[in-house]
């Protein structure tokens, strides 16, 4: 089980981290393992709140992000997650797959709204006017939290902000939100440790081997695999709600 566990943790960080939707890999295995829904969101949250600070304090050591950017996006995490986290218990797992598909087809779709910034990435636009929508993924990934990374870098991205830095903010705000929510979940009695330690260890390894090849994956070619990834989420979603 902990190397299932930690080889599972290990992928779906790695694809989180570059693309977002890892969830596709880590909530099934963790079901499929015999963890309680809960117990596996619970799992996720912890995982992700240190394998995103470490891939974040990375891209910050180098220089891609400043601090006084990655703060600004902390109320609306913060308060998205521990709002997500509490009313988690709250709402079946259907209406929160319904919310899902409402937010991905949303990100999906301001995709083709604005052409590809220039190769280079220079110029990274203001992040006025997100806010809202940041703060209803933070309750997303509080309440259940696949694919809300593929949200937040969809999101970034239509800002103008270049790749590396979508990822630091995408990871920043994934350690914020899932830390608020994972407070939530730990303190319903929701978290098994020793799942979550194996789970956690694979992340972290997961996330750092991706932030050291993220730079060297071509723009074009990055949007390219969120927007698959983003319609395999959608797809698989669609396809649960009716079976």
């Amino acid at each position: 089980m902990f190397f299932i566990l930690l080889v599972t943790g290990f992928f779906t960080a790695l694809i989180g981290t570059v693309a977002g939707s890892g969830g596709l890999i880590g909530m099934p295995v963790m079901l499929l393992a015999g963890l309680p829904v809960h117990s596996a969101i619970a799992t996720s949250k912890f995982s992700n709140t240190l394998s995103s600070f470490s891939s974040f304090a990375y891209l910050l050591n180098k220089k891609e992000i400043k601090w006084k950017e990655a703060l600004s996006i902390l109320p609306f995490a913060f308060g998205g997650g521990m709002a997500g986290g509490l009313t988690a218990g709250l709402l079946s797992q259907k209406v929160m797959e319904v919310i899902a598909v409402f937010l991905l087809i949303s990100a999906f779709s301001i995709s083709f709204l604005k052409k590809p910034a220039a190769a280079d990435n220079s110029n990274d636009a203001p992040l006025k006017g997100i806010g809202p929508f940041l703060t209803a993924i933070g309750f997303y990934d509080g309440m259940f939290g696949p694919g809300q990374a593929t949200m937040l870098m969809h999101t970034f991205l239509y800002k103008g902000v270049s790749y590396l830095k979508s990822i630091a903010f995408t990871r920043f705000q994934t350690f914020v939100s899932c830390s608020a929510a994972f407070l939530a979940y730990l303190f319903n009695g929701h978290f098994i440790w020793q799942a979550g330690l194996a789970f956690c260890l694979g992340s972290i390894i997961g996330a750092q081997t991706a932030v050291r090849f993220a730079d060297k994956v071509p723009l074009k070619t990055a949007k390219l695999f969120l927007n698959g990834m983003t319609l395999i989420l959608i797809i698989q979603i669609i396809h649960s709600l009716f079976s």
